[in-house]
Formats: structure tokens, sequence, C-alpha cells
């Protein structure tokens, strides 16, 4: 990066109704977390984030440890990679205390530029009968 390209800025998500309009948007599933995004419809709105961990993942500071190391990843990496006017929430699992900080970011990256998929009509779908 030099010094001329303008730094990109992620705002964050805070309040609890701001967390649940987004589990209304589009669902991305991964190994390490799951990945809810939302179109604001504000194409010119900076993209925001939020990180969720739950008890059942551990104790205070496994949580805190788990949601750093995803606040890290997104600095770092995955940012740049934010579409402006989205809100983000990532929901983490157990693994991403284990996991290298490498590959945390990879995925993270991976999973926000994924397209998201077409459902296909219950016309089109297959049933087993």
């Amino acid at each position: 990066m030099t010094s001329d390209e303008p730094i990109k800025t992620v705002g964050r998500l805070k309040s609890r109704p701001q967390f649940l309009a987004v589990r209304e948007g589009e669902k991305r599933r991964g190994g390490l977390f799951l990945l809810e995004v939302l179109n604001r419809k504000e194409p010119e709105g900076e993209p925001r984030v939020g990180f969720t961990v739950t008890k059942k993942h551990g104790n205070a500071v496994e949580r805190n440890r788990m949601r750093r190391r995803l606040k890290e990843a997104v600095r770092v990496k995955a940012g740049f990679a934010m579409q402006p006017g989205h809100d983000y929430v990532v929901v983490a699992r157990r693994d991403v205390l284990s996991v290298s900080f490498e590959t945390l970011t990879e995925e993270l990256a991976e999973r926000i530029e994924a397209r998201p998929k077409h459902k296909r009509s219950s016309q089109t779908r297959s049933r087993k009968v």
C-alpha cells in the first residue's frame, strides 16, 4: 500500500437491533465462523462489522481472545474486501482459537468476497419421494 492510497475504514455494529437486522440477510457458512451479510442499500455508507461469540464456546478469557483475533483479521486483511453499504456479523466457532492466524485471515477474506448462491425455487428443487 502506498502513502497516497486512502485507508479504508470499517465501522462497528454496536446495538442489538443492528445485529438482529443483519440476521435477516444472507448467511455464508464456514468451518471457523458463520458470516451474516446485509445490504443496507446505502452505496456511499461505510461497511460495518460486528462480532458474536456465544458462551458455549468457552469462558470469558477464551471468548475475548476469539473476538480479538477476529477483529485483527478484519483490520489486517478482510476489511479491504468489505463492500460499502453492507453490514457484516461474524459468529465465531471454537476453532477460531486453535487455527493459525494466516488461515483465519484467508478464510475470512474468502467468505467476505464470496458471491451469494441463488436459491432454487420449489418447482425446480428435486425431492426424494
